[in-house]
C-alpha cells in the first residue's frame, strides 16, 4: 500500500486531504512576520507549514545579466537577476528553528524543501519528518539521492517533467532508500490558470507510479484544489501569506487565511463525499422512501366497483403499490368497500 504518515498524518486516499501552507518568501524578510504566518496557517486548519531552505550562493551565480537576469514581461520577477530574487526570497537558515519550534507549540507539522545538499544536511539537524521536491529540481537526480537516503517521505512537485523524467527521478528516489513518494501534479507558471492544470493527470500519475498522488495549486481560489479531491489527490499544496495586498515575491498567487480555513473544510467535504459505489437507499435515505410516489383510491368506492384511472392515482406518499402496477390495477373490481386515501394493495383488488 501507498499509504505512508508525516508526522501524526496519515496520508492516503482512506484519510482527508493533507493541506500544506508554502510560506515560501512571504515572510518579506521579517521573523516576526513568518511567525505570524505560522499562527495564521494554524488557525486556518492547515496540517502542514512548508519553507524553502537555501540561499542565493546555493541557488545561482551573482550575475546581472544574459541568462541570470529575467526579461521576460509575464514574469513576476521581470527585471530582476536570479540572485537578487533568490536574495529577496530565502528564508534565513537561522529562521528555521524559531519557525519549527511555533509549528510545534501550534501542533502543525512544518519542514522543508531543500535545493542543495547542504540544505538537506542542515534539515536533518533539525529532524524533519519528510522532504519536498520543488519542480525545477525534479530532474536534480543527485540531490534526490541525497534526499532519499534520509529514508524519510518525499514530496515531489511534477512540473514541466516528462514521464521519462519522472520515472527516473522516482526509480532514482526508491533506489537510493525512500519507501513513501508523493507525486503532485503542478503546472510551473505564477499564476496558473484552471485550463492549463491538467487535473486528468493525478489518477494517470498514481496508475504509472504506484504511489500517493496530489496537487501543487498555483491557480487561485479553492476549485481547483477542490476538484483535485475527486481525481484522488492526498496532498494539496498552497502558497500563503497573511494578505496579497502586503507584497512579497509570492503573494500575488499565495492564498490568504480565509481562502486557506475554506480550502481546509471544502477539500474534506470533497473526500467525505466520494464515498463507495453506491446505488439503492443508504441507511439515511430509507425514511424517505415513504415519500416516493405510489397508488391511493382517489374516492369512496364499492364492493366490485372498477378501479379507473378517475379513482386511483399515482400520488405521495409512497404506502401503496409502486406506479408501474398501474396497469395492472385499472380495469380490476374492488372485494370490498375502498374509503378515499387507502393504499392500493393487492388485497382489495378481486
Amino acid at each position: 500500500m501507498s499509504v505512508f504518515r508525516i508526522g501524526d498524518k496519515k496520508i492516503g486516499r482512506d484519510y482527508p486531504p493533507f493541506i500544506i501552507a508554502e510560506m515560501s518568501g512571504n515572510h518579506n524578510q521579517s521573523l516576526e512576520r513568518a511567525l505570524e504566518i505560522v499562527e495564521a496557517a494554524a488557525k486556518s486548519g492547515a496540517h502542514a507549514l512548508k519553507l524553502q531552505t537555501y540561499t542565493a550562493d546555493t541557488m545561482t551565480l551573482d550575475i546581472d545579466e544574459g541568462d541570470f537576469f529575467i526579461q521576460d514581461p509575464e514574469s513576476l520577477w521581470e527585471g530582476n537577476s536570479l540572485y537578487k530574487l533568490y536574495q529577496e526570497a530565502h528564508t534565513p537558515w537561522e529562521w528555521h528553528e524559531p519557525i519549527f519550534k511555533r509549528c510545534k507549540e501550534l501542533g502543525i507539522i512544518a519542514f522543508s524543501t531543500p535545493f542543495d545538499e547542504t540544505a538537506v544536511d542542515f534539515l536533518e539537524s533539525l529532524d524533519v519528518p519528510c522532504y519536498k521536491v520543488a519542480s525545477f529540481e525534479n530532474t536534480d537526480l543527485p540531490l534526490i539521492r541525497k534526499i532519499a537516503s534520509t529514508g524519510k517521505p518525499i514530496i515531489i512537485s511534477t512540473g514541466m517533467a516528462t514521464v521519462a523524467e519522472l520515472d527516473e527521478t522516482v526509480r532514482a528516489a526508491r533506489e537510493a532508500g525512500c519507501e513513501h513518494i508523493c507525486l503532485l501534479k503542478c503546472t510551473s507558471t505564477y499564476p496558473a490558470t484552471p485550463d492549463n492544470t491538467n487535473l486528468l493527470t493525478i489518477p494517470h500519475l498514481r496508475e504509472l507510479f504506484n504511489c500517493e498522488v496530489g496537487l501543487s495549486d498555483h491557480t487561485m481560489g479553492v476549485g481547483v484544489s477542490v476538484a483535485s479531491v475527486a481525481l484522488g489527490a492526498s496532498v494539496i499544496e498552497k502558497h500563503f501569506t497573511l494578505a496579497r495586498a502586503d507584497g512579497g515575491v509570492d503573494s500575488a498567487f499565495s492564498m490568504e487565511p480565509e481562502e486557506m480555513r475554506s480550502l481546509v473544510l471544502e477539500s474534506e467535504r470533497a473526500w467525505q463525499a466520494l464515498g463507495t459505489v453506491s446505488y439503492g437507499a443508504t441507511e439515511k435515505e430509507k425514511a424517505s422512501l415513504k415519500f416516493r410516489r405510489s397508488l391511493y383510491i382517489t374516492e369512496d368506492i364499492q364492493a366490485g366497483s372498477v378501479f379507473t384511472a378517475r379513482n386511483v392515482r399515482a400520488i405521495r406518499p409512497g404506502f401503496g403499490l409502486p406506479p408501474k402496477h398501474m396497469e395492472n390495477v385499472i380495469g380490476r373490481k374492488a372485494k370490498c368497500d375502498v374509503t378515499k386515501g387507502t393504499p392500493v394493495s393487492w388485497d382489495i383488488l378481486n
